[in-house]
């Protein structure tokens, strides 16, 4: 198991070899230790590997990610796995704003809480925050889903799209054409599996509230639904 310890190598060899992970490879597991807040660890991983970071981490950490485990051990600063494409990034600690900001895909797991804008245009990528979240989060979230188990800050899902929202606690205030909806089968099903995912399964779909959007700030058509 390669070991890249930041206290005394550059982070840039760290990034690099984390690159350079080829189909086959036997080193697909990696240890960082003392990251002491560097920023952007393990940006745009592009292969099933798993990095396990031992501390916390500055901006940007596990941005751009496909396919890769990522897991800090720690606290996370701005933007923690922005744009992810695919994989899992997990923050055992809390995380600063816009943590998944963009992100396409994958599965971002936060044990504590998250700042302000958490999920802010997301594009496909789905969030569970153990904690809280802050203000302005899911802003013109497009599609995915955004799960939080603490309460969530004023104006939720502000100009929201086709993102579905599932909140078990409070919500200070709505944002523009942010509803409260209807939990159905399909939604208990499916926050049934990401809670799985995540790791939380002591807790029940059927506590949470959905909320989305109210289709009136936008072109919405309903045959079109597939293509949002």
């Amino acid at each position: 198991m390669p070991t890249y310890d930041l206290a005394e190598c550059p982070l840039r060899d760290l990034n690099r070899a984390l690159h350079e992970v080829t189909e086959g490879s036997n080193d697909i597991t990696f240890d960082v230790l003392n990251p002491r807040g560097a920023h952007a660890v393990a940006v745009g991983v592009d292969a099933p590997i798993r990095v396990d970071v031992h501390g916390s981490v500055g901006y940007y950490c596990g941005g751009m990610n496909s396919e890769g485990v990522i897991t800090v051990y720690g606290n996370a600063g701005p933007g923690v796995a922005e744009n992810m494409m695919s994989g899992t990034v997990t923050i055992k600690g809390d995380a600063s704003q816009y943590a998944g900001a963009t992100g396409r895909g994958g599965l971002l797991v936060i044990d504590g809480n998250a700042s302000s804008r958490c999920g802010i245009s997301m594009k496909g990528i789905d969030i569970v925050v153990k904690g809280n979240i802050g203000h302005m989060s899911a802003f013109m979230a497009q599609s995915g889903s955004l799960v939080v188990l603490g309460d969530a800050g004023d104006a939720l899902g502000d100009s929201l799209y086709e993102a579905r929202l599932f909140v078990r606690g409070s919500v200070k205030s709505l944002g523009a054409d942010c509803v409260q909806k209807e939990m159905r089968e399909e939604h208990l099903i499916l926050l049934q599996d990401l809670l799985d995912r995540a790791g939380f399964t002591d807790v029940s779909p059927s506590e949470f509230t959905r909320y989305g959007s109210a289709r009136e700030l936008y072109n919405f058509n309903i045959d079109n639904v597939d293509a949002y």
